[in-house]
């Protein structure tokens, strides 16, 4: 289901959704997912959630996340998780980036926690 972003929401947190969707599915993200927050949240306007299928996966598609994103003027405010690489967050300041193993995004179930409250955006 594709929604409009809220109008809360700032231009430059929809042009870095963009960058970040591209960056992910130029590396074959599995299940991405946008959630529109800037109603609810004051830390950032949207949260994205994918799933990569190996820990080498995620860390590809969060480097490819963080490198897409400098291009574009987006400099990351910080990533966490890389030694792991079972679930790492890339924060875009406007946008927060969940790369995730399948089974840590079925266990910590983030979905859950922000679809109740938030339209989803693609």
């Amino acid at each position: 289901m594709n929604l409009e972003p809220s109008p809360a929401m700032n231009q430059d947190a929809k042009a870095c959704l963009k960058v970040i969707h591209e960056a992910l599915a130029d590396v074959k993200a599995k299940d991405i997912l946008e959630l529109d927050v800037s109603d609810i949240s004051n830390v950032a306007d949207a949260i994205v959630i994918a799933s990569g299928t190996s820990t080498r996966h995620v860390k590809a598609l969060a480097d490819n996340v963080a490198d897409e994103a400098r291009k574009a003027g987006f400099r990351p405010l910080g990533v966490e998780g890389e030694r792991d690489a079972e679930w790492i967050l890339v924060d875009l300041g406007y946008v927060v980036v969940h790369v995730m193993l399948p089974t840590a995004r079925k266990f910590y179930d983030l979905e859950s926690l922000w679809r109740s409250n938030t339209p989803e955006l693609a």
